[in-house]
């Protein structure tokens, strides 16, 4: 896999960098000139990119979602509540922990970190 894209409304770029990279820890990569007049944002994490692009009547994705795996989840967790994201946990993936978030547009987030020494 090269990417995962998510839609995101006209005008939210400034509020998606400071989710992604501010909050998250990702790194912004530039888009080409040719697809960055459209707008949208490009983040990476190790050899994982999210492409967010602006779509008109862009409505969240709330089922559909990419699965990010993390380290320290309840530092993550701690994160996203102190700036008012939600947080729900699920523990119905054996081996990992994780929980439900969602970035500043709406969209559903997956977070998980394996369990050490789980099966």
């Amino acid at each position: 896999m090269d990417h995962v894209q998510l839609a995101a409304p006209p005008g939210s770029e400034d509020l998606l960098r400071a989710y992604y990279a501010d909050v998250l820890g990702m790194t912004e990569i530039p888009k080409p000139p040719v697809l960055a007049a459209r707008g949208g944002c490009w983040f990476q994490a190790g050899a994982v990119q999210l492409h967010l692009g602006i779509e008109q009547g862009f409505r969240p994705a709330k089922k559909a979602h990419p699965g990010l795996r993390v380290t320290d989840i309840e530092g993550y967790a701690a994160r996203l509540v102190a700036r008012g994201a939600p947080v729900t946990w699920d523990d119905n993936l054996p081996g990992h922990r994780r929980f439900y978030s969602e970035d500043p547009v709406g969209n559903r987030l997956e977070f998980l970190e394996p369990v050490t020494g789980a099966p």
